[in-house]
């Protein structure tokens, strides 16, 4: 049975270098087949992962909506091409999200990834996640379905604020979140009084 680990937060606050430790760390602990995907469409989970990142989902997207090959449906044609950006590596395998949608409608296509990436994702017993800085993934629901979901913040209201509108919003979309932690990244001292008020974990 496949764990699902996401790691959200606001920019800045290590949410990449955290999920690349957590990949070494099932790697060197758990062993098993581990999925790192890349969420975020700055994609720098590949340089923390130290793998070369050829293609992206995103690209697939644009590829799709320029047209397939004759004879071939958008499904195959994008079943086959997500599969083929699967980049392997000796100890696990990355897989890359990229840019964001243009200018249109990508309901259809967004629609048809998600559920070739569920498919994917089952192959795996880890899968890890590296959101996007912000709450965009979770209103577009792609972070779904995740046994553990990891709210990164700093020592500062803003973060505590943002972690805590995440589970907020976490729960009014109903996406199945089974644990969720806070993990308080460069933290000087103690966390002040206004800070430790915040509540994220559940």
């Amino acid at each position: 049975m496949t764990v699902t680990i996401a790691v959200a937060g606001k920019g800045g606050t290590g949410k990449t270098t955290l999920s690349g430790l957590l990949v070494r760390h099932l790697m060197n602990e758990k062993g098993g087949k581990i999925l790192a995907i890349d969420a975020d469409p700055s994609s720098n989970l590949h340089l923390v992962l130290d793998l070369k990142l050829s293609q992206t989902v995103g690209d697939i997207r644009e590829e799709a909506r320029s047209g397939v090959t004759p004879g071939t449906t958008r499904q195959d044609f994008l079943s086959y091409a997500v599969r083929m950006a699967v980049e392997e590596g000796d100890d696990f395998d990355l897989l890359a999200m990229g840019r964001p949608e243009g200018q249109g409608c990508y309901c259809a296509a967004n629609h048809m990834l998600r559920s070739i990436i569920d498919g994917i994702n089952k192959g795996y017993d880890y899968v890890v996640m590296d959101n996007e800085a912000g709450m965009e993934h979770l209103s577009r629901r792609t972070t779904r379905d995740v046994d553990y979901l990891l709210l990164v913040s700093d020592a500062s209201m803003r973060g505590m604020v943002a972690a805590e509108t995440m589970v907020g919003m976490s729960k009014d979309l109903e996406i199945n979140v089974k644990n969720t932690f806070l993990i308080v990244n460069r933290v000087q001292g103690k966390l002040t009084p206004e800070s430790s008020t915040v509540r994220a974990g559940r």
